[in-house]
């Protein structure tokens, strides 16, 4: 391919940035269950503490019995779990949800049923999210009364310019 360039093997190149994530449960009769599936995923499968039976366009906020402590300049993601969407339509709600550093509650997901027929029926210790942990940028907001031009300018909300 023209204008590709090419990439050396680096060791460090498929290597994941670490950092030190503090976990406790919700019950301390109950473990934490906080893992990732394969090597190499970004996200840790947040499981369901609770049976939980969502109808056709029902919602729950559905309890994961963990809580936890990120450091500081970092962010907790709960994104959807792609094969929840697929073979049962079921969803989170409001993806991704947001877990700020100073949060030490418990993580719930907001899980919504978008199939229009079937009930989706989760048991203790089925898997319903994933927890993505990444930096963050904390920005300054600077007010201006003009801001500076861009090839898209004003042109309308989505990729589309709709």
């Amino acid at each position: 391919m023209q204008g590709m360039r090419r990439l050396m093997f680096d060791e460090a190149y498929v290597k994941p940035e670490r950092t030190e994530v503090l976990v406790a449960p919700v019950n301390p009769a109950q473990p934490v269950e906080l893992h990732y599936m394969h090597a190499g995923d970004a996200g840790a499968d947040l499981v369901t503490t609770a049976h939980v039976e969502l109808g056709p366009f029902q919602r729950a906020l559905v309890p994961t019995g963990v809580r936890i402590a990120l450091p500081a300049g970092y962010v907790g993601l709960v994104h959807p779990r792609s094969g929840l969407a697929v073979k049962q339509g079921v969803t989170v709600l409001n993806a991704p949800g947001t877990i700020d550093a100073g949060y030490r509650g418990e993580i719930k997901v907001p899980l919504i049923n978008l199939d229009p027929e079937h009930t989706a029926v989760f048991e203790p210790g089925d898997r319903i999210a994933q927890l993505v942990i990444q930096r963050y940028v904390q920005a300054e907001f600077i007010e201006a009364s003009v801001l500076p031009g861009s090839d898209r300018a004003e042109r309308g909300f989505g990729s589309s310019g709709v």
